[in-house]
């Protein structure tokens, strides 16, 4: 196990994602963090935060779960029933510009099964995708607009993100 990010930079990071979010978002647009279950939803919430204060503005975040929006639902191969939790997004996300937030980019799965979900609630004006780590090893045409970092991790490894909230520490560590 390889420590990548320690809470130092996972904390500098999300500021800096923020910043360029900032940047690169008309000011009079309306933005909200919308997050993956399940660390995509903390990161989402942190984010927020960061752009709230950046904005001086109330940044609404909310929590998508994309459980029955996955292509291996039904996968022969899968024999665990997957956990269907709730999908918490308490604002209209019509003519918003969504920043749908999630923890690892790397196959493209996740997020085109979350740009699912999002459209089904709506219309937004526009889905930027704010990460925290891409890695190689996309199988669909998905690109983050928002990279934090970029890993370089061969194949078989896994990439996995630990927050406070959910696991006791800030760290990203290569398996």
């Amino acid at each position: 196990m390889k420590v990548i990010l320690d809470s130092k930079q996972i904390e500098k990071i999300l500021k800096d994602l923020a910043g360029r979010i900032v940047t690169e978002t008309p000011r009079q647009a309306d933005i909200a963090a919308i997050g993956i279950r399940s660390r995509g939803e903390i990161l989402a919430q942190r984010l927020s935060g960061q752009l709230s204060k950046m904005l001086g503005k109330d940044v609404p975040c909310g929590t998508l779960d994309i459980t029955l929006y996955r292509d291996d639902l039904n996968s022969p191969q899968s024999a665990a029933q997957p956990q269907v939790r709730t999908t918490e997004i308490g604002f209209d996300i019509d003519d918003k510009i969504i920043i749908l937030v999630d923890d690892v980019l790397y196959t493209g799965r996740s997020t085109r099964a979350a740009m699912d979900a999002l459209i089904d609630l709506g219309r937004p004006r526009a889905i930027r995708l704010a990460v925290l780590v891409e890695r190689a090893g996309r199988e669909f045409p998905i690109q983050a607009d928002y990279v934090g970092y970029r890993a370089d991790v061969e194949p078989g490894k896994l990439v996995q993100v630990n927050l406070v909230e959910s696991d006791g520490k800030d760290e990203v560590v290569i398996e």
